[in-house]
């Protein structure tokens, strides 16, 4: 009965955790309906309810809560024990998961773990897209990728890029029909192509600067998108204009396909780090990653 008890726990906190039955069982590997049944049995078992569902959403009863809190923690703590054996092992082994952004997953991440992974082929590791400022800690992943400025004070941050230069860019056919703007207050009279945010759910405002006055350009336009290739993609049709990282967008300005503009106001972000918590027990796994991917100055 323990032992049931223990593997339909672990269910429980995937689906607490996704908020969903659909993402749960996704991620576990099973089907919704196999999932639902394993929580009404231990559901039946405890004598509670643990969960409270509804045709769009699943939460947490008090009962569910309490088990959360209690459980979350040791099974945790029991997932980094086993990672931890991998130690003991003659090949490094194990899987670490990555949460960032899809152009530093293209620029900086992959390129770098691509040159030394063949060379772990028990290393496994999953890259996630996301633009949000998720919590790695709840979220379950090993590591994530942002700007330093982004990093929360209680992790630990390592450099693995050098500075992100900004740009904002349009291409040529947006501008014959539009005058270049050359301030802050400009870009109000512009289509900006913008960044909904995952975290907040709320639209970018555009970080600008030129010596030190600091602007935060609360910006609007027809187009609204959750990442910078489908942002790019709009600013090369003539939709308006973006405000991406300059890596992204230079072989474009290169080629005349678009032109920079405001370079005055472009400030260079500080490069991007990988963060995770101090508390964390580092495999050699975790540690031949994190390795591959620190920025060599």
């Amino acid at each position: 009965m323990a032992r049931d008890n223990l593997s339909d726990i672990i269910v429980f906190l995937a689906v607490a955790r996704e908020q969903s039955f659909t993402r749960a069982a996704a991620k576990l590997g099973v089907s919704q309906s196999a999932l639902s049944h394993t929580i009404r049995e231990l559901e039946a078992r405890l004598g509670v309810r643990l969960l409270t569902r509804t045709t769009r959403s699943v939460s947490m009863t008090a009962a569910g809560e309490a088990l959360f809190q209690t459980a979350a923690p040791r099974i945790e703590e029991i997932d980094a024990k086993l990672a931890a054996l991998s130690e003991f092992s003659d090949k490094p082994a194990g899987l670490i998961r990555i949460t960032a952004t899809d152009h530093t997953i293209d620029a900086i991440v992959w390129p770098k773990l691509r040159a030394v992974l063949r060379d772990y082929p028990e290393i496994q590791v999953e890259l996630t897209v996301d633009y949000g400022l998720v919590d790695i800690v709840e979220d379950r992943y090993d590591m994530g990728v942002r700007f330093g400025d982004q990093v929360a004070k209680d992790m630990i941050a390592v450099r693995i890029s050098a500075d992100v230069p900004m740009a904002i860019v349009g291409a040529p056919a947006y501008f014959k029909r539009r005058p270049l703007p050359r301030s802050p207050e400009d870009l109000l009279k512009h289509d900006c192509i913008t960044l909904r945010l995952t975290t907040t759910k709320g639209i970018y405002a555009w970080e600008l600067q030129k010596g030190k006055r600091a602007v935060q350009a609360r910006v609007s336009g027809q187009m609204i998108f959750n990442s910078q290739p489908q942002m790019i993609r709009a600013a090369l049709d003539g939709y308006g204009l973006a405000f991406v990282p300059e890596e992204a967008v230079q072989p474009h300005i290169r080629s005349g396909k678009l032109q920079a503009v405001m370079k005055d106001w472009c400030p260079s972000f500080p490069g991007m780090h990988v963060y995770y918590p101090s508390r964390r027990q580092s495999s050699r796994a975790f540690t031949i990653v994190l390795d591959a991917l620190r920025h060599a100055r």
